[in-house]
């Protein structure tokens, strides 16, 4: 691969992305970003869409006190921010979770993508249906479950249920980041995880927890 202005590094990351998105990264900016980096701010007006070529952001909202809550996280090889298509403004913030890579894509190079690729409108409106699906969740299972549902739902979304014989393992996961995914304090989420452990539910570790077997209902 031979792109004209980008280095061998970038070119290595494109390079990696699937085909479909190959095109739509040659056609934005490419920015690197630190870790913890507010890469959007919710209410903001924007017109750009991001391929993120390496790291991960989670996207997520937070109020007056802040108190924050995590809608989704977003790994190498997907893009995110496309929300702004209607015209109004952010929907979310975004901030990086490790150092990040991505190519920003302006409303002019999208257009141009869509009138040379217009399979890739459907794409398009299938990403845009799958985080509007991951919202309503969310906002279904705050108002309807309590913590304690919330926590399960969250533990049990990754790869599903264990079973026996058969953990599940989650890596890179911390009661922070637990908490701000259910719209509750870290110390209650500890709480709530040490009970379960004590049960033998599940296992904790260092930025990893180990699901034994299917976690109840209620507790």
């Amino acid at each position: 691969m031979n792109m004209p202005g980008l280095s061998a590094a970038h070119e290595k990351l494109i390079a990696a992305l699937n085909p479909q998105l190959r095109p739509l990264a040659l056609r934005g900016t490419i920015r690197s970003y630190r870790k913890n980096s507010v890469i959007i701010n919710e209410g903001e007006i924007g017109e750009s869409l991001f391929v993120l070529l390496e790291g991960k952001v989670k996207i997520y909202s937070n109020d007056a006190d802040g108190r924050e809550i995590t809608y989704n996280v977003v790994e190498a090889g997907d893009y995110f921010a496309e929300m702004w298509l209607d015209g109004g403004p952010r929907s979310a913030s975004v901030m990086t979770l490790e150092p990040c890579v991505c190519s920003i894509v302006s409303r002019t190079g999208l257009r141009e993508h869509l009138a040379e690729e217009p399979e890739f409108a459907l794409d398009l409106v299938a990403q845009v249906i799958r985080r509007a699906r991951a919202a309503t969740e969310t906002a279904r299972n705050m108002a309807l479950l309590d913590v304690y549902g919330r926590v399960i739902a969250t533990l049990e979304s990754h790869k599903g249920p264990a079973k026996p014989d058969e953990p599940v393992i989650l890596t890179q996961i911390t009661h922070q980041n637990i908490a701000s995914r259910v719209g509750a304090s870290r110390e209650m989420v500890s709480r709530l995880l040490k009970d379960l452990e004590k049960g033998g539910y599940i296992e904790l570790g260092v930025k990893r927890i180990t699901l034994l077997k299917k976690l109840p209902a209620r507790w």
